[in-house]
């Protein structure tokens, strides 16, 4: 099956510097991969080189790119030959399976949203992206998108978190657990409660609570909160561990012998970094949307971006949305069958 991307190079801190050459490498690696690259014709042109534009890579031109500063609303009113609005139309139009961009945060929720609409029984999207863990990684939701949520929503973004993995990950009944301060029952505000209540008789496989440091353990497959929450905690983890590479590295500097012990010891520390290089778990979705659209860091080097693009290829090959959306109709019918029988 082929898999298209529309990829918007102007999105980002770098820009073309690193969207263009991101998008080759990951061509090159998939041979099923067709890359449509959206932006300022005369500034991509040059840096495709002597990668011939064809079946598997073109060039869409969009005379306008959204600043990382700019207001979301102005962007979604003013701005509708930006690259962003343009890879996102492709996606609308069918011309691309998946966009991709590094652009302003907010307005690439509201483009996507205004553009590519909701899926039934979704009421909100919800952003969801890997986080590592000490058994590999967990799918944690929502992590900005929605300040305030009500039980329903919550719900809605277990059954999404929990599709996603199923489809991309190949796993059967991801265990599906919500954020919260204990792990008792009677713990947590009303709305977690009862959010907790309508999990337990959704159908997932739904643990119960788990608290912050849950998350790192691996203790669930999906993570559920509210994007007030998920910020908080997910800026927070990136924040500790940019002070902790940064202490250790310090460390090992300090002396001549501490130097030495870095020498000895750096097998361990290349290996520790891999593990934990947070370029390895860029991309975050937009989940809830009739189309994929996936968010990479603003900041990403060539290696980051490249994640985010498997990401959105991962997503669109494995049909994540469909899983997602067969399973909203489950719940509806479920519910109307409830309603009528009371």
């Amino acid at each position: 099956m082929t898999t298209r991307i529309a990829i918007d190079c102007m999105g980002g801190d770098h820009g073309p510097s690193v969207t263009v050459p991101a998008a080759i490498r990951f061509l090159a690696k998939h041979p099923a991969a067709h890359l449509v690259l959206v932006g300022q014709e005369d500034v991509l042109r040059p840096l495709v080189g002597d990668h011939a534009e064809g079946a598997r890579l073109r060039i869409v031109h969009a005379s306008e790119v959204v600043g990382m500063d700019e207001s979301p609303a102005l962007a979604l009113r003013n701005k509708k030959d930006s690259s962003m609005r343009v890879a996102i139309n492709l996606v609308k139009a069918g011309e691309a399976d998946a966009c991709v961009s590094a652009g302003n945060t907010g307005a690439l929720m509201a483009i996507s949203r205004f553009v590519l609409k909701m899926l039934p029984g979704i009421d909100r999207p919800a952003i969801c992206a890997p986080l590592p863990t000490a058994r590999g990684h967990t799918h944690m939701l929502d992590l900005g998108a929605n300040v305030d949520c009500g039980p329903e929503h919550l719900l809605q973004f277990g059954i999404m978190g929990a599709m996603l993995v199923e489809a991309m990950e190949h796993k059967e009944r991801p265990t599906v657990g919500i954020l919260n301060i204990g792990e008792e029952e009677i713990k947590g505000n009303e709305v977690v409660k009862a959010a907790a209540e309508l999990l337990r008789v959704s159908g997932l496989n739904f643990i119960g609570n788990v608290e912050g440091d849950g998350i790192y353990k691996g203790e669930a497959d999906v993570i559920v909160c509210d994007g007030f929450v998920g910020n908080v905690a997910l800026k927070t983890s990136e924040g500790l561990a940019q002070m902790l590479a940064s202490a250790l590295k310090s460390e090992f500097k300090r002396n001549w012998l501490t130097k030495v012990a870095a020498l000895i010891a750096i097998s361990v520390l290349n290996n520790f970094k891999k593990r934990f290089d947070h370029r390895r778990y860029n991309g975050a979705i937009l989940l809830g949307l009739k189309g994929i659209s996936v968010k990479s860091h603003g900041s990403a080097d060539e290696l980051a971006f490249g994640t985010a693009i498997s990401r959105a290829y991962d997503a669109a090959e494995n049909r994540a949305l469909e899983r997602i959306s067969a399973r909203m109709a489950q719940l509806t019918a479920a519910q109307a069958v409830a309603v009528e029988s009371v």
